[in-house]
């Protein structure tokens, strides 16, 4: 590993002190712990674009983080970083999504503000910190320092704040007890996992789109970055059948951003010559990155599918649907907590106000997959909401 590389044997240490493993690092564990958790399971059947039921071949959570996850392994071990801590952080980064993905979150949002509102990078260091509840000696998965900053810090530094901005609420509580330095820049292998999770949708995303007919090969062969892959592919293997074309154009197009990720980052460590991890964090700008020809080129193509994909009418015909089954659940269990599970009932009776209350429920609707939280809606409410034609 490089220099500015996070060692497991100087890691930032876990919450609750605890023995370590003879046989893997702590980013190891950190790792297993969250391949093995609950939330982890359960985005087996949480949205990414298209909900659980509209298709087996489009993705979901699960198989998008493990998407990122090799990205991110790959690039990382490219750039000299610690291949563990940036798995553990690729493999964690949505944990905290609702069901119905983006759709299920700007709904919670919307019902939460009141209460401080709802964000899912905070709810993914709430699960780990908390919400998990197996282990004998503490809440959550008492992950290592270093990967709960790459968790928390997704996005870059969180501090200081926009004028009238607030950190999310569960975010600011756990800071508080464990201040995760939200001011600097998280490591390099948080970074590498952060632009791994852009890489991964963005390329996925053209696939599931095209699979779903939502636009066609030729008009993503107009976008700058897709049509050279198609040209080359055309050129290497004319005749090529349809499938195979589309497979050997669009790993191209993945492969450009990696490399192109590569590169610029490896340009942007040799100038900034970090002499450790910290150095990194303290630099104010991000280390890994795409170039700024890469950058025109992905703003274009995210362009192209918030038009053709994200806001394409059947997309938006089941966004709109989905969007009330959230809209139906959360005043229903706000006004009867008791059709919670009973495993929840302690914690009712102990919620000190309304607001408590409401965090509890936005816990329970937000850790819901799609299939679950569609069966409660039909049995609690009695309408199939997606094929009801009232």
């Amino acid at each position: 590993m490089a220099i500015y590389a996070c060692d497991p044997q100087h890691a930032r240490g876990r919450r609750v002190p605890e023995e370590e493993s003879a046989f893997r690092s702590c980013f190891q564990r950190d790792r297993d712990r969250i391949i093995h958790s609950s939330a982890f399971r359960r985005l087996k059947h949480k949205t990414q674009v298209f909900v659980e039921h509209e298709g087996d071949f489009f993705r979901t959570r699960l198989t998008h983080s493990i998407e990122v996850a090799q990205v991110a392994r790959t690039m990382s071990n490219a750039l000299g970083l610690n291949t563990d801590l940036t798995e553990a952080v690729a493999l964690a980064h949505d944990l905290g999504h609702t069901p119905f993905g983006h759709t299920g979150e700007d709904a919670l949002h919307e019902l939460m503000a009141p209460y401080g509102g709802f964000d899912h990078n905070a709810q993914a260091l709430h699960i780990v910190s908390s919400l998990e509840r197996h282990y004998a000696e503490f809440n959550g998965l008492n992950l290592t320092w270093d990967t709960l900053e790459g968790i928390a810090k997704h996005n870059g530094p969180l501090l200081p704040l926009a004028e009238g901005e607030d950190l999310p609420v569960t975010l600011a509580a756990y800071n508080a007890r464990h201040d995760l330095e939200l001011h600097t820049h998280a490591s390099g292998e948080a970074q590498v996992a952060a632009l791994s999770d852009d890489i991964a949708y963005n390329n996925h995303d053209l696939q599931d789109g095209l699979r779903a007919g939502l636009f066609t090969e030729a008009e993503i062969a107009e976008l700058a970055l897709i049509g050279p892959a198609y040209a080359e592919v055309d050129r290497l293997y004319p005749g090529l059948d349809a499938y195979r074309r589309r497979h050997e154009a669009l790993r191209r197009v993945f492969g450009y951003m990696v490399s192109d990720v590569i590169d610029t980052s490896r340009a942007r460590l040799e100038a900034a010559a970090p002499d450790g991890p910290q150095a990194i964090r303290d630099l104010g700008r991000p280390v890994i990155a795409f170039s700024d020809d890469m950058w025109v080129q992905l703003k274009e193509i995210r362009s192209f599918l918030f038009r053709r994909m994200y806001r394409a009418p059947s997309v938006m015909e089941i966004r709109t649907k989905v969007t009330q089954v959230v809209y139906d659940l959360f005043p229903l269990f706000m006004a009867t907590p008791s059709l919670l599970p009973e495993r929840w009932h302690a914690e009712i009776a102990a919620a000190e106000d309304e607001t408590a209350l409401a965090r509890l429920v936005c816990d329970y609707i937000a850790g819901m997959t799609d299939r679950y939280a569609l069966q409660a809606h039909s049995r609690l409410m009695g309408v199939d909401i997606l094929h009801d034609v009232r």
